[in-house]
Parts: C-alpha cells; sequence; structure tokens
C-alpha cells in the first residue's frame, strides 16, 4: 500500500502561511528597497481630481473587457451574467491560495442556474482561457519588437521574449492539429500529455487519455471557433491592452513622463511581470507583480518613488477593487430568486 496523502485542509493552510510570509516579505522588506513609503504618499496626495477620475474610467473599462471575452465564448450570455460571474470567481481567485478552482466551481453554478449547460460553459471557459494565455504570450514578443524598433535596450525582456514566442508558436501548432482533423487531434493531445509525462506520474494520472479529450474538445469546439474565433481572440487582445493602459495612464497621472519611461518601456516591464505572474506564487501575483513592476520601470528609468505609487494606483484600480465588487456580485447571484429566474428564462 502506498503512503497515506495529506488531507487537503492541512495542504491548503501550508499554501496560505506560506503565501502570506511571501506577501509580507515583498511588502514589508524588499518593496521598501525601492521606495520610501513616505515619499510614495506624497506622490499620491498631489493627484488632481480630474487625473482620480480618468483613472477610474480606464479600470472600468478594462474591467468590461473581461466580461466581453466571457460574452464572445459563451453565446447566449448577457453582459450583466458576464459581469456577475466573472467578478465573482476573479475575487475568490485574488484571495485564496488555490482560488481559481473555487471560483471555477462558483462559475458552474452560476451558470447553470441561468439555463448553460455544463458543456457549453466548460467549452467557454477552455477557449476563452486559451484566448487569454495566448495574449500574454504574445505580449513579450510584441514589446521585445516595440523596443527594439525604436532602438531602446531590450537584453533583460529578450530572454521572456524568446520564451513567450516559443511557446506561442508551439500553443498554436498544437491548436492547428487540433482543429484540422480528428486525426491531428488524437495527435495533439498524445503530444502533449506525453511532454506532461513525469506531472502526471507523480500525481498518479498518467493513464489518462489526452487523445480522446482532445477529439471531444475538436468536436464541441469546431462551431463556435469557426463562428467567433477573430471576435474571441479579439476580446482577449483587447483586455490585455487595456490593461496596460491602465499602467501607463497611472504612470503619467503620478508624474512619470515619457521621457523618464517611454510607453514602449512600460510595455516592456508590462509584459515581463504579467509573463511572469502566470506562475501562482500568491494569489493573483500579490506582491510578485508589486515588486516585479516597481523595479522594471524603475531600472527603465523612472523615479522610483512615482514608479511605486503608479504600481501601486495601477494594482488597486486592477486587483484590489475586484474583491469588494466580486464579493458584492456573489451576493447579489446568491440572494436574489428573481435576478436567477429571469436569467434562466434568457439563457
Amino acid at each position: 500500500m502506498g503512503s497515506p496523502k495529506p488531507a487537503p485542509t492541512r495542504n491548503r493552510a501550508v499554501k496560505i502561511v506560506v503565501s502570506l510570509l511571501v506577501v509580507g516579505l515583498l511588502f514589508g522588506v524588499f518593496l521598501p528597497q525601492v521606495a520610501d513609503f513616505t515619499d510614495v504618499w506624497r506622490v499620491l496626495t498631489h493627484m488632481t481630481w480630474l487625473e482620480a477620475a480618468t483613472l477610474g474610467l480606464a479600470a472600468g473599462w478594462n474591467l468590461v473587457t473581461y466580461w466581453v471575452l466571457m460574452m464572445t465564448s459563451l453565446p447566449g450570455l448577457s453582459l450583466a451574467q458576464a459581469m456577475v460571474a466573472t467578478e465573482t470567481s476573479t475575487a475568490i481567485a485574488n484571495t485564496v491560495p488555490g482560488g481559481p478552482a473555487f471560483g471555477m466551481g462558483i462559475t458552474y453554478r452560476m451558470f447553470s442556474s441561468w439555463g448553460f449547460s455544463r458543456r457549453s460553459v466548460t467549452l467557454a471557459v477552455t477557449v476563452s482561457g486559451l484566448a487569454d494565455l495566448l495574449a500574454k504570450l504574445a505580449m513579450p514578443a510584441a514589446a521585445l519588437l516595440f523596443l527594439v524598433t525604436t532602438g531602446d535596450t531590450s537584453a533583460g525582456l529578450a530572454p521572456i521574449a524568446v520564451v513567450g514566442g516559443a511557446t506561442l508558436i508551439g500553443l498554436a501548432a498544437i491548436f492547428w492539429m487540433t482543429l484540422s482533423s480528428e486525426a491531428g487531434a488524437r495527435r495533439a493531445g498524445g503530444l502533449l500529455q506525453h511532454a506532461a509525462t513525469p506531472l502526471l506520474r507523480r500525481r498518479g494520472t498518467e493513464d489518462a487519455r489526452w487523445g480522446d479529450s482532445f477529439v471531444a474538445f475538436r468536436r464541441e469546439a469546431i462551431g463556435l471557433l469557426s463562428a467567433r474565433r477573430w471576435w474571441i481572440i479579439g476580446a482577449a487582445l483587447l483586455s490585455h491592452v487595456s490593461l496596460y493602459l491602465v499602467l501607463l495612464v497611472a504612470l503619467r497621472h503620478v508624474g512619470v513622463s515619457e521621457q523618464q519611461v517611454e510607453w514602449d518601456e512600460a510595455l516592456g516591464a508590462f509584459a515581463f511581470v504579467r509573463f511572469l505572474s502566470a506562475i501562482p506564487i500568491t494569489p493573483g501575483g500579490l506582491g510578485v507583480v508589486e515588486l516585479g513592476l516597481s523595479a522594471a520601470l524603475a531600472y527603465a528609468g523612472g523615479p522610483t518613488a512615482e514608479v511605486v505609487a503608479a504600481v501601486l494606483v495601477f494594482r488597486v484600480l486592477t486587483f484590489l477593487i475586484q474583491i469588494p465588487f466580486g464579493a458584492i456580485t456573489y451576493s447579489y447571484w446568491q440572494h436574489s430568486s428573481r435576478w436567477r429566474a429571469e436569467a434562466s428564462e434568457a439563457g
């Protein structure tokens, strides 16, 4: 007999403790090495109401783009439904270790209450997730291209761009094989399963048949993608560009000029950190994103106090604000039977 597996509750507690320690070190030790928080507060208090308002508008539009991506991936979904499901799952993902898995469970419950089948929801979540991943991988390569075109130094971004570009090409090839034919889908699944064999063995799931799963996915996805693939890809790119624009507006509004950090340098820093934040060290990359962005932008030439102030504003508007917003949307969905009844009829 094998050794008993650790209790899930214990594993979850360990992850929470480790995440809290990492966040505490990043905010309490490392980030203050980049800039003094007293100077950061001074910069923040000098923002005008007009600057704060335009930042709020940019952040609001950024939230809407995530809802649009889900709407393009799930035919029949309304904007209000997309808002409730997206903000609730994001709030959970941003709050606890392993949050994305809990958020996914809530998402399925919400869509089921609105009359969507589990199969259509699974397809929508998978397709939108793939489109989002492809956009995230494409950004480092795009940033490096802009930097090289304008003559800026880009040695620090080059490795990330190469890895992101190679991964993007590989995923695109797998995607093309999957959609080309059933034989191609089976071959694509087999290739990915072979690559993941070491991890599958460690988890005890190496007997899973990925080829059959890819064939089933192709049968489900081909209709959706034939009609909406460019809308889905466009929505994913729009969400990433909108998120970057919130950072750029924050930089300009706190006093980081184009001469200090150019737009393409800011894009390079943004793409670099977005790529690294895919590794789930802390919920929503809390602490990791703040430190990484601040260090990258300061290295590009930005004054440290202004850079840290812009990064903190950016994170409040794109990360922190979604937690109370998601709590409100979840509470509304849970307690409003009228909302669910009407939505179910529409779905």
